[in-house]
């Protein structure tokens, strides 16, 4: 069992950066896969980003690939998302979610156990 709970989002401009962070309390985040879904305004949840820390692997949606980065602090028990040139369209609000290792279906809502409550992120143009 895990708790996550998210921080770091805002109203930002376009083009301009934030950080989220995951902390999570229970287990420790090494022994999960982790990944960043968002969901924006009647919308379903979509996949953002994945990590496994004990098989070495990270993953990118298509739309973030090369401005959003995904990373772990183990001795804070902390994951986080680093994300570069933000657009309007990353309005949402950004969950992480921990799971056993998914293999190639990390990019499915259904493969977490463990989600936190979210945090959002606005960009204006």
């Amino acid at each position: 069992q895990v708790t996550l709970v998210e921080s770091g989002g805002g109203l930002v401009q376009a083009g301009d950066s934030l950080r989220l962070s995951c902390a999570a309390s229970g287990r420790p985040f090494s022994d999960y896969a982790v990944a960043w879904f968002r969901q924006a305004p009647g919308k379903e949840r979509e996949f953002v980003s994945h990590l496994s820390w004990s098989r070495g692997m990270t993953n990118y949606a298509d739309s973030v690939k090369g401005r959003f980065t995904i990373s772990e602090d183990n001795a804070k028990n902390t994951v986080y998302l680093q994300m570069n040139s933000l657009k309007p369209e990353d309005t949402a609000v950004y969950y992480c979610a921990a799971g056993p290792y998914t293999g190639s279906t990390y990019y499915r809502v259904d493969e977490y156990d463990f989600w936190g409550p979210g945090t959002q992120v606005t960009v204006s143009s």
